[in-house]
């Protein structure tokens, strides 16, 4: 069984998603994050970092219990427990999907989050920041978008982690751009990955008490 400790946010949604891709039971545990609980000290056995996600699986490698913490960590342990094709096996594609991967996780989060931050949640507006992770974003934007021309998916032809980690990050710039327009092949692998019924299942993940 696998405990999974998120919260509603891009990065909390790539677990859910790829628990619910893989079909694999478990538990949800909310971790407010704006009631700080992830510095709770017993989140912080399980996530150093005190970020969400985070995982335990009670039948690691060695049968005994494993935490893992890094979203894009957990992507890999779950696909390669599993042996799933959302993570290839031969060293070609594993490699193209890998790196993909890795640019959501330098490029993409950070870069997205940022602007989040200047545009939605800083409590003076600091239009030079606003500009630098506007700008940064369209052009990350643009890389995903030329990817994206000449293959159905970020890795390729097929749907992969890689697609699981940037979605939710997509969701949350197409509404602070007010939509994909200028990146049409991003609109339309964004719209193609959301349609999965195990990605609107795990972006409902986890439901939040009433305030």
């Amino acid at each position: 069984m696998i405990d999974l400790y998120t919260f509603p946010t891009p990065n909390g949604w790539k677990a859910s998603i790829m628990l619910e891709e893989l079909g694999v039971p478990y538990n949800v545990h909310l971790v407010h994050i704006g009631k700080d609980d992830q510095f709770k000290p017993e989140f912080l056995k399980i996530s150093p970092n005190n970020k969400i996600p985070a995982i335990v699986d009670s039948e690691g490698p060695d049968g005994k219990p494993i935490s893992v913490f890094e979203s894009g960590a957990i992507l890999v342990y779950l696909a390669q427990k599993h042996k799933s094709a959302l993570l290839p096996a031969d060293p070609r594609g594993f490699t193209n999907t890998l790196q993909w991967v890795f640019f959501q996780m330098a490029s993409v989060g950070p870069m997205f989050g940022q602007m989040g931050y200047f545009v939605r949640f800083a409590k003076e507006k600091i239009q030079h920041g606003i500009d630098r992770y506007t700008n940064e974003s369209k052009r990350i934007l643009g890389v995903m978008d030329r990817q994206l021309a000449d293959n159905a998916f970020l890795a390729g032809p097929n749907y992969s982690i890689a697609d699981i980690a940037c979605h939710g990050w997509v969701i949350s710039v197409d509404r602070m751009m007010e939509g994909l327009g200028p990146w049409p092949n991003v609109k339309r692998w964004h719209e193609t990955v959301g349609a999965r019924p195990a990605v609107q299942r795990g972006i409902k993940v986890p439901v939040l008490p009433p305030s």
